[in-house]
């Protein structure tokens, strides 16, 4: 299997649409082929060292932070504007780590990372659960979007929003979203897509099939996102 080492592959795509399958068969694989891959799980606001912060903070008085997950005292405190945009710039701060010095300390140790999820799930993210601050616009944002490794290849998987439901259902999700938020979050990969940013795949199709085709994409350089559409990619991730 011809994949150079020290690469960055990511997936995107929506809940249940077959992403942590298609990752663990692929490392697999990897590791049967000498590789020494490493898998990270990034999203804006919900990775380890956030979920420390936001613990930490909790901690003081007042409470600035709410309980996880959907909850009436979460949707009074995000009301606040100074809680808003205190969570969006820890959020920040912390994907500014991930992607600008653990992923790139990964692949300089010559490990294949592979990411599950990356920026362009957290810009849906942010658009979607604060239209009002308008994150693309911040200071920050621009610099979490330079630091940001280059993916040799993104794999966006989706599937339609009632199966999204059902998958979740069957994997008893605890925080899963409502069927007019998982709506506006297929508009916006497919908005997103449209411009070529991924290699887009039915997440209902067999999961044989399914992994095949991702080594086959992998193996085949001239299938991979060029320079320029990467550099466009991660510069300007604007539907």
């Amino acid at each position: 299997m011809k994949i150079r080492r020290s690469v960055l592959i990511v997936f995107s795509g929506l809940d249940g649409a077959g992403k942590s399958t298609q990752i663990a068969l692929l490392m697999d694989r990897l590791r049967q082929n000498s590789h020494k891959p490493h898998y990270v799980w990034t999203r804006g606001g919900y990775t380890p060292i956030f979920e420390m912060m936001k613990t930490l903070l909790r901690r003081f008085p007042g409470r600035v932070m709410p309980p996880s997950g959907s909850n009436l005292q979460r949707t009074q405190v995000f009301r606040k504007r100074r809680v808003r945009r205190l969570w969006l710039g820890l959020a920040l701060l912390d994907l500014l780590w991930v992607y600008g010095i653990q992923l790139r300390w990964w692949q300089w140790r010559g490990r294949t990372v592979i990411c599950d999820r990356y920026i362009w799930d957290t810009l849906i993210d942010f658009r979607l659960n604060f239209p009002q601050e308008q994150v693309e616009d911040w200071w920050l944002w621009r610099v979490v979007k330079w630091v940001a490794p280059q993916p040799q290849t993104a794999f966006l998987l989706l599937i339609p929003v009632e199966e999204s439901m059902r998958r979740s259902d069957i994997k008893k999700e605890p925080f899963r979203d409502p069927s007019t938020v998982l709506t506006q979050r297929l508009e916006q990969y497919e908005s997103l897509a449209r411009e070529g940013y991924w290699h887009v795949m039915d997440g209902r199709r067999p999961i044989p099939d399914l992994a095949a085709e991702i080594l086959e994409v992998l193996q085949q350089p001239e299938k991979h996102l060029s320079s320029s559409d990467k550099q466009t990619l991660l510069r300007d991730p604007v539907a």
